[in-house]
């Protein structure tokens, strides 16, 4: 039962060595596993990621222009696996990640598609592990969507879905696991983990990240149907601007009680996201943290959003 693990890459190479040592590490034949890594680099030169005696490590070099739904389909054409395994080029498998999803994978006949749930690293910020409550906020259970860090499905799933969809630059994951969602349940496991070697530990960082994830959020709507539980993710950003341009029109007209009422309402949304957040996380994370992340989160979605309206995405 051949596992292929697909791993689209751009940039450092430091972390996809350790992505591809935690694969080296599992607790699992090595002949029974390959990686294919998709890079946009001119050249991969860390041995670490190099074909090993017992690995069958692949390189596939792509032009930049390329999205990464389009390097992870090109992936495919070069995997030999019954199943395929989707990384990001900057994650930390935990040793029985292998033999614990394909185990999930197997054990019910509805589930289609498997991911591991996240862990922080020892001396993670904040910003860390407010990142790993929100992914952790729902586990062991079906979900509508997951993220592509991790990913474990059949071939003829990935087949039957169509594969990730070249035309968005952003928000791939969550269109692709929606449309293998329409062919049986996704499931959400606490039997293994992965770090997120990547993970935004700045709060600037993360606002320049979430300006660029923000920028295909109007595409990856499009052909699908759009689930209630979604619709606060593209209306939030809305209700932020809108009010907050009406605190600024009641500061500039010296109208302070429309500035006021513009205010908070446009920080309403905010609490209300930053309270429950608190409660996912148990208390692990402190409110006022919370509250900057969403305070950062939401305006560079809107700028990101904003931004996506004038790029043209050629597929």
């Amino acid at each position: 039962m051949l596992i292929s693990f697909i791993i689209p890459h751009k940039g450092r190479e430091e972390l996809l060595a350790l992505t591809v040592k935690s694969i080296l590490e599992q607790d699992y034949p090595h002949s029974e596993m390959e990686v294919v890594i998709v890079t946009q680099n001119k050249t991969l030169t860390d041995p670490a990621i190099s074909s090993t005696p017992s690995l069958s490590i692949k390189h596939v070099f792509r032009p930049e222009n390329e999205t990464i739904s389009t390097l992870r389909n090109i992936g495919t054409t070069h995997a030999s696996g019954q199943y395929f395994a989707f990384l990001d080029a900057d994650i930390e498998l935990s040793p029985n990640w292998v033999q614990s999803m394909t185990s999930e994978l197997q054990s019910d006949s509805s589930r289609v598609l498997v991911s591991a749930v996240q862990r922080c690293t020892e001396d993670a910020p904040a910003l860390e592990k407010i990142r790993t409550a929100l992914s952790n906020a729902a586990i062991d259970c079906n979900v509508r969507f997951l993220p592509g860090r991790n990913l474990l499905l059949d071939k003829s799933t990935f087949t039957s879905a169509g594969g990730f969809p070249e035309h968005l630059v952003t928000c791939e994951d969550y269109y692709f696991t929606d449309k293998v969602h329409a062919l049986g349940h996704l499931y959400y496991s606490s039997k293994a983990n992965y770090i997120h070697l990547g993970e935004d530990k700045l709060y600037n960082e993360m606002f320049h990240k979430e300006i660029w994830r923000g920028q295909s959020n109007l595409q990856s709507i499009k052909g699908r149907p759009i689930p209630l539980s979604e619709l606060p993710s593209f209306l939030v950003p809305v209700w932020v601007l809108l009010f907050f341009l009406v605190t600024v029109i009641g500061l500039l007209t010296q109208h302070v009680d429309v500035a006021l009422m513009g205010l908070g309402i446009t920080l309403l949304p905010i609490v209300i996201y930053s309270i429950r957040l608190h409660s996912i996380a148990s208390g692990k994370v402190r409110f006022i943290d919370i509250l900057k992340f969403y305070i950062t989160y939401f305006p560079a979605r809107i700028i990101g959003t904003i931004s996506g309206l004038f790029k043209v995405i050629h597929v």
